[in-house]
Parts: C-alpha cells; sequence; structure tokens
C-alpha cells in the first residue's frame, strides 16, 4: 500500500518563512512521485489531526528549534507516527552545536578550536575579561554564533576585538549560549548524505561563493549575493576527503536518512566540519537539491524512496510491539 505522507512545515522560529517554502517544495516533489501528501503546520491542531486521521509517514521540513531539536520527534514518536530523518536522541545532539562538536572532536573529526559561553556567565565574570581572554585563546578573527540556530542567524565573522561586544549582543538575541569559533579562512562547501537503507552515501559538494564572503541570512536567501558551483571546484582528493569527513560526522552523530554537513577547506586542502543539519533546507536555493540536481537525482524520487524507508520503520516497530504484547 502507498504511504500517506504528512509534511510538517512552519513553525514559530525565526526560520518560518524558510521553512514554509521548503515544505511546499517537499509536498509538491512528492505528489509528482505518486505519493498521496498534505502539509500541515506543527500547531495545536496536530495531535488532534494524528488521532483523528493518522498518516502512515511523516516528513519534516521545520528548520530551527521545532524541526530540529527532537523535541517534535519525540511527540512523533509518542504518537507512533514514522518520519523521514533522524531519532529524536541524535537530532537534539546535532541542534546543540557545542555538543555536536564535542562529539566529532572525540571521534578524530576535525572542527575548529571553540568556547560555548552562557549569557550569564558572560555578565557574571565581566564581559571585557571574558573576551579578553577567549581572543588570547583563539586569536582572531573569529566567528560568534549561536549555540542552537540555523540558516546564519545571529552569526557574526570578527575581524576586531572592538567589534566582538557587538557580536556577542547580536548573537545573545537569538540563544542564550553563543559559540565563539576560530574562524578558518578557505572555501565554504556542503556535502548531503542520503541512505536508503544500503548505508549512507555523500552526494557532491555544493561549493559556497558568497559575494560579500559570509554565508549569512541575507547571502542565503537573497537573489545574487550567492554563487553556487555544483559540484565543488575541489581537486578530486580534496573531494574524496570532504566526502569521507561528511560521512563520519554523518554517522559519529547517530544520523538517519538525510542530512547536510557543513565544512570549510583551508588552504591547505584540510576539511573541518562546521556544523551538520538534521532538517536541511528544500528551497530553490538550498543546498540539498543542488546536491540532488548535481548527482543526477529528483527530489521527489529521493523522498519516495526515504518515505517508504521509514514506513518500513515503522511497520517494524508496530510488530515488535504486537510481539511484546501479553498474549
Amino acid at each position: 500500500m502507498t504511504p500517506r505522507v504528512l509534511v510538517l512545515a512552519g513553525g514559530l522560529s525565526h526560520e518560518r518563512e524558510v521553512s514554509l517554502k521548503s515544505g511546499r517544495r517537499v509536498l509538491d516533489a512528492l505528489r509528482t512521485a505518486g505519493l498521496e501528501a498534505e502539509l500541515r503546520d506543527a500547531d495545536v491542531s496536530l495531535l488532534p489531526l494524528l488521532a483523528a486521521d493518522p498518516p502512515d509517514v511523516a516528513v519534516i521540513a521545520l528548520h530551527g528549534a521545532a524541526g530540529e531539536d527532537g523535541s517534535l520527534r519525540g511527540v512523533l514518536d509518542l504518537c507512533g507516527l514514522p518520519y523521514v530523518g533522524g531519532d529524536a536522541r541524535a537530532a537534539r545532539l546535532a541542534w546543540d552545536k557545542p555538543s555536536a562538536k564535542a562529539v566529532l572532536r572525540e571521534h578524530g573529526i576535525p572542527t575548529p578550536d571553540w568556547v560555548a559561553l552562557p549569557h550569564e556567565r558572560f555578565s557574571e565574570l565581566g564581559a571585557m575579561a571574558v573576551l579578553d581572554r577567549i581572543v588570547d585563546r583563539l586569536g582572531m578573527p573569529l566567528v560568534v554564533k549561536p549555540a542552537q540556530g540555523g540558516s546564519g542567524l545571529g552569526t557574526t565573522v570578527v575581524r576586531d576585538p572592538a567589534a566582538l561586544p557587538a557580536a556577542m549582543v547580536s548573537c545573545f538575541s537569538y540563544h542564550q549560549t553563543a559559540l565563539v569559533e576560530r574562524y578558518v579562512p578557505g572555501v565554504d562547501v556542503a556535502v548531503s548524505v542520503l541512505d536508503f537503507g544500503e548505508g549512507p552515501q555523500a552526494l557532491p559538494a555544493v561549493e559556497i561563493e558568497p559575494r560579500d564572503g559570509v554565508y549569512d541570512y541575507v547571502a542565503r536567501y537573497t537573489a545574487g549575493l550567492t554563487t553556487w558551483h555544483a559540484p565543488a571546484r575541489l581537486a578530486p582528493p580534496v573531494a574524496t576527503q570532504v566526502a569521507d569527513i561528511a560521512l563520519a560526522a554523518h554517522q559519529a552523530l547517530g544520523l538517519r536518512d538525510l542530512s547536510r554537513v557543513d565544512l570549510i577547506v583551508d588552504p591547505d586542502g584540510q576539511a573541518h566540519v562546521l556544523e551538520v543539519t538534521v532538517a536541511p533546507g528544500m528551497t530553490e536555493t538550498s543546498l540539498l537539491p543542488l546536491a540532488l540536481q548535481a548527482a543526477g537525482l529528483e527530489l521527489g524520487e529521493v523522498f519516495r524512496r526515504l518515505v517508504l524507508r521509514a514506513a518500513t520503520r515503522g511497520d517494524q516497530s508496530a510488530g515488535r510491539q504486537a510481539g511484546n504484547a501479553p498474549g
């Protein structure tokens, strides 16, 4: 039987509009692939809908906390509804950048040095004294970003120590903890990872060339401010290294089905993982669809296969529950 699919998009995060665009594109792709699908927001109407007329599989196109911090996935688990993508635990780990970077470092996966600083510590210990120690430890330039969040919101590249306090204030407006990271110059690339059940595979890397040098929210979603190259213009050994590191990051964080790994390739050809996304964007300028195009894959067919895999997980779970039921 062909599964009925519920695409979840929207939410209340700063990335709501991008999420709605992603959701509509996934919806169209699923329908083109022959699946019955509808689009819903993750609001107070969701749980009554799941109780009254449950779909077979959910696709989470929510960006920001609602779709990526594991909480919605946990609720779907409670409802017994399988979904495409990483489970609640893995999503929660990937969503918190300092925690994810610690796991990557434990697995020997390169990621820039960092310090995570909650707003209350920043104030209690004295802002300027803390910032001076950060500069002494990590050097300049630095990248300041929210410990949790996406789409480049609240992220600033700081090249002058005098600009660091303002960057911290901007960051704290998006999350109570700032991740201050050593800036690594080089080529920005993103590697999307897919797994249809035969093991994760890396798609061709997409190279990101922002006109002003910083891939922030405006550069991501404003026409003409960024050029993308798919596949990335990397030497074959570097392209292989980038793919291998992305796969290692995907597996180290315990992800499944799909993810996107953002990296920087420094002038020596060494790749460093910046962050990992469990609900990649699906808009016309999003990186996973660009990678699919470079690989000669259709978005609808890819999601059809991912939906079928998720549905199989749901069938297996139902079978285990039936087997454990008292006789």
